[in-house]
């Protein structure tokens, strides 16, 4: 005769505990690899934006100084802050499709890139403006001796062109006898040949942090975050960019 097997050992209060505990362990394990996974993301997908933004930056500045003339009026203003704020204006030939029908008269505009903090989202974001005069009023500052009167700012047509700025240096370059690139020396008679940019970005993760101009400059526990100039290249949270960019027409008119 057969006989019925034992019922089988079910698992014991201690055994179910300690199940469990391992069960929440690798849960938060993944969670944790999940976490870190969605930062490093966040991290790479920003600097790739903040990579595009400047190099459409660079294009841009490189577009209209390319085409650049040279006039006494201009401005080349080297900023001495620790992060320095360099301010550059300038005339330039322009496409038609750059000015609107109704303010073409020529190609020759006025171009003006400054910093300015403008409040987004209720927060400072350090940006570089970029100015823009059309032809019809360039002529007629030239007309009436006033082309200083092109590079003022003007809140309602200037925009930005790069969000999260900390630093922008535009310094102006000319060749030695030995063809050397060296400082220029400024005069009225002739511009320089070229201008040494460097572009210094927040990355997302501390312009988030930035919320007000002290913060932009150094200060606050926040602005510490910037660091040094001169450990700019160890701070993983600063993206740097740079570029030898020709001056069009370095002879004044």
């Amino acid at each position: 005769m057969m006989t019925a097997p034992a019922n089988p050992r079910g698992f014991t209060l201690v055994e179910l505990m300690a199940a469990m505990a391992i069960g929440t362990i690798i849960l938060l394990a993944a969670a944790s690899l999940l976490g870190s996974s969605g930062e490093s993301y966040e991290r790479v997908g920003g600097g790739v934006a903040t990579e595009r933004e400047a190099r459409a930056l660079l294009t841009q500045l490189g577009s209209d100084l390319s085409t650049a003339v040279f006039h006494p009026d201009g401005v080349i203003e080297s900023s001495s802050q620790s992060w320095p704020a360099d301010r550059l204006a300038f005339l330039s030939l322009q496409p038609a499709a750059a000015q609107t029908d109704k303010e073409r008269i020529g190609d020759l505009c006025a171009v003006n890139y400054y910093i300015k903090d403008l409040t987004i989202g209720g927060k400072t974001v350090r940006c570089l403006m970029r100015g823009f005069r059309e032809s019809r009023d360039t002529f007629q500052a030239l007309e009436s001796d006033t082309v200083s009167t092109l590079f003022t700012a003007r809140d309602a047509i200037d925009e930005p062109v790069a969000f999260g700025v900390v630093s922008f240096e535009a310094r102006p370059k000319s060749r030695d006898a030995s063809g050397a690139w060296t400082d220029w020396v400024k005069n009225d008679l002739k511009g320089p040949e070229a201008f040494e940019v460097r572009l210094v970005i927040a990355r997302r993760e501390l312009a988030g942090r930035l919320k007000t101009s002290s913060d932009w400059d150094g200060g606050g526990a926040a602005g510490k975050q910037l660091g040094q100039p001169a450990a700019l290249d160890r701070n993983r949270y600063l993206e740097v960019y740079g570029a030898l960019i020709r001056f069009g027409n370095h002879d004044t008119i």
